[in-house]
């Protein structure tokens, strides 16, 4: 099988663009959630707070001085936005959304997620040699 590779920077944007628009996509879920009681306010603040960080931080990896910079801020990325879809996750076991709702950003969540790591995997291989 032939794998296509794009270039890093092409790459990096399509990653940005997919993070930012899981984030905003959070935003008006935040907002709902924030209507509702005071448990769902506190999973509101989470989620927002999560997912824009994990945003925010990616483009600091766009921006790393160092592979090992690049290293530890991904793995911030990573952090950030895997707690993002716990709170998504979480949103739905205390039924504050139909999974009907959420489920699509979740599923984007855990791809974006699977490709950060593959990328963390690779910086770490990498720092090695």
């Amino acid at each position: 099988m032939d794998k296509h590779y794009l270039p890093k920077e092409e790459f990096a944007e399509m990653i940005f663009v997919r993070i930012k628009a899981f984030s905003l996509r959070c935003m008006p879920l935040c907002d709902n959630l924030f209507l509702k009681t005071i448990s769902a306010k506190n999973i509101a603040k989470q989620l927002a707070r999560s997912s824009t960080s994990s945003v925010a931080n990616y483009r600091a990896v766009r921006r790393a001085r160092s592979r090992n910079e690049f290293y530890a801020k991904l793995s911030i990325v990573i952090e950030e936005l895997d707690e993002s879809i716990f709170w998504l996750e979480y949103s739905l076991d205390a039924k504050f959304y139909e999974e009907s709702k959420v489920k699509s950003l979740i599923i984007e969540g855990y791809e974006i997620l699977k490709i950060l790591a593959k990328a963390r995997k690779t910086a770490s291989e990498n720092k090695s040699n």
